[in-house]
């Protein structure tokens, strides 16, 4: 039948998953760090999922696509709320779900052998993606770390790790619902950048920052040595 239903532009999409959220039918997931309407009878057409989208990715348009089936709806919430029952009380995005990690108690009275892992790698500011420069004198010849904000307290020696002889850059996509790509681009376009590292955590809307760079990376027209690595939210590093 021809209805209308949402559409999303993958090329917009920065992965946030804030659309996910928003849909109470579950009709959208995030794939490989953007959002997808993989269960198209589960749309209503009603568009909550539009004014939740930081970047403009959610249309209407009117198309073939299955009928809406409030039944398969109701089933399916009743499934994920005994699951959610099951597991925990969290409800919405993986990323936010509280927990404890359990570790090995440290005595107070045992100090590191040495003191040169506590000292800062840092060698730039701002860090924070949305006010750094687009020029600046420390990104030429720069390797560059693009990391999200919660690799750093996940990974204990981030600093010796990634942040040693690089120029460092953070976000969230999630929380500043923006997209990065566009400063990115002008950053690797106006500077001689070396190499780029993405440094993100295993949670699906922290795939926003790894599409954004990898869009800035193609965007530039420049061939950058490039990785991702993908923390856990236990503190390791994921294959």
């Amino acid at each position: 039948m021809i209805r209308k239903i949402i559409r999303i532009d993958k090329e917009k999409c920065n992965g946030c998953g804030a659309c996910a959220d928003a849909c109470h039918e579950g009709a959208i997931d995030i794939i490989n760090g953007k959002a997808e309407l993989v269960r198209e009878h589960f749309c209503d057409g009603l568009g909550d999922c539009l004014p939740e989208c930081p970047t403009g990715a959610i249309s209407f348009e009117e198309r073939e696509a299955p009928e809406y089936d409030e039944e398969a709806v109701k089933e399916a919430q009743k499934k994920l709320f005994a699951k959610k029952q099951a597991m925990s009380a969290h409800t919405g995005c993986p990323g936010s779900k509280s927990m404890q990690i359990q570790r090995p108690v440290t005595p107070e009275a045992v100090k590191p052998s040495s003191t040169a892992d506590q000292v800062s790698k840092l060698q730039n500011w701002p860090v924070q993606i949305k006010l750094a420069p687009v020029s600046a004198s420390y990104f030429n010849g720069a390797k560059l770390l693009i990391a999200a904000d919660c690799t750093a307290y996940a990974y204990a020696s981030f600093h010796q790790d990634f942040i040693r002889n690089k120029v460092t850059l953070i976000g969230c996509p999630k929380l500043d619902q923006v997209d990065y790509s566009e400063k990115l681009t002008a950053i690797i376009q106006n500077n001689d950048i070396q190499s780029v590292t993405i440094v993100r955590m295993e949670v699906p809307c922290c795939g926003g920052l790894e599409m954004a760079a990898r869009k800035a990376l193609q965007n530039s027209g420049k061939f950058i040595p490039w990785q991702v690595v993908t923390i856990s939210i236990d503190g390791k590093i994921l294959e």
